[in-house]
């Protein structure tokens, strides 16, 4: 890793500020519209880069512009109700980052002025290393290289790079200190963001453009016409898990579990019930066989049709009868408020 650079043409500075150069022109001609550059502020800065991570723009679009309507600004959101910020999210998923994103709002909210360095964002809830550069770099002017997946795409086509990685975390540890070596110290963050938007756009996981691609000239793999090959990533194992969920109605509600404490991952989310199979009166037909996957995770959920005993104390499962009117009031799991709808729609008829 360490001859990498030192090997290849960007490795002497000259060619270094020709890169630079190539890729901020590209950038300033071909950059994408995105509403948090548009009269761009610390905290759209913020709220996109929550948002951004493990999740594509064009998903991120509609709930970045309903969020700003919502939250404007960090006082906004740090005085929302958690269950305010989790339905204001809803669908995202991973919704740790809303919590968090909450979380550092209260704190951000009580400061007279922001800090600029990136050590000092590291120490708030949800943002690492990536995130610290990106904000600062953007916002502030630093010069802190940001190293995410589509940087890592980039970087290792441009060096060839063929050490494989055991994740994407490792492989942007290992390659930060190029990034940080190629970075533009006069425009610090139209450079990483340049360097993203090259990964995004041009540079794709498969059948990259590289025909249209600004800084052709540097890059090993793509004249070794093999780009396709990095970066190297360890296969990661799959797990299966089959989850039974259950289907419980009245006339006007809907039974729903909401779990709580215990480190759940979705505290507070509304789901369909999975843990009272001992307290139905019995299980019936399946409605529906529903597939997704979670991180390394293959999960696959059957629905049953059935009935509570008339005995079952719904609180000690953490359940709650919501009548229909209420569910778009609540934060419901994104899969599980499509296939309620589903279902409702297939049982009416």
């Amino acid at each position: 890793m360490n001859n990498l650079l030192t090997k290849h043409i960007l490795g002497e500075l000259e060619n270094r500020e020709k890169f630079q150069i190539d890729l901020l022109e590209w950038f300033d001609s071909h950059q994408r519209e995105l509403p948090w550059r548009h009269n761009s502020s610390l905290y759209k800065t913020v709220i996109s880069e929550f948002m951004l991570q493990q999740t594509r723009v064009t998903t991120v679009l509609p709930y970045f512009k309903k969020w700003i309507e919502k939250f404007p600004d960090f006082n906004s959101l740090a005085f929302a109700k958690e269950e305010e910020v989790l339905k204001g999210w809803e669908g995202l998923g991973y919704y740790s980052r809303a919590r968090n994103l909450h979380k550092l709002s209260k704190i951000v909210s009580t400061w007279d002025s922001f800090p600029t360095d990136a050590k000092s964002w590291q120490n708030l809830p949800g943002i690492g290393p990536y995130i610290a550069a990106a904000i600062t770099s953007i916002s502030f002017n630093q010069k802190e290289a940001v190293c995410d997946g589509n940087v890592v795409r980039v970087l290792t086509r441009i060096l060839a790079c063929g050490e494989e990685f055991k994740d994407g975390s490792v492989a942007q540890k290992k390659l930060q200190p190029h990034a940080q070596t190629l970075l533009n110290i006069q425009r610090p963050g139209d450079y990483n963001q340049a360097l993203m938007e090259l990964g995004a756009i041009v540079c794709h996981r498969h059948s990259p453009c590289c025909t249209i691609c600004p800084v052709q000239a540097y890059c090993k793999s793509g004249k070794q016409g093999d780009p396709e090959r990095f970066p190297v990533l360890a296969k990661k194992k799959k797990s299966f898990q089959k989850i039974k969920r259950f289907w419980i109605e009245s006339s006007d509600s809907l039974l729903l579990q909401k779990p709580k404490e215990g480190g759940n991952k979705l505290v507070g989310i509304y789901e369909l019930p999975k843990a009272i199979e001992l307290e139905i009166a019995k299980k019936g037909k399946i409605l529906a066989v529903k597939k997704r996957t979670i991180g390394q995770v293959d999960f696959e959920e059957s629905i049953y049709l059935t009935s509570l005993k008339q005995d079952c104390e719904i609180n000690r499962y953490n359940m709650e009868w919501i009548k229909w009117e209420n569910l778009n009031k609540i934060t419901l799991s994104g899969p599980h408020r499509k296939w309620i709808e589903e279902l409702k729609l297939k049982n009416s008829k």
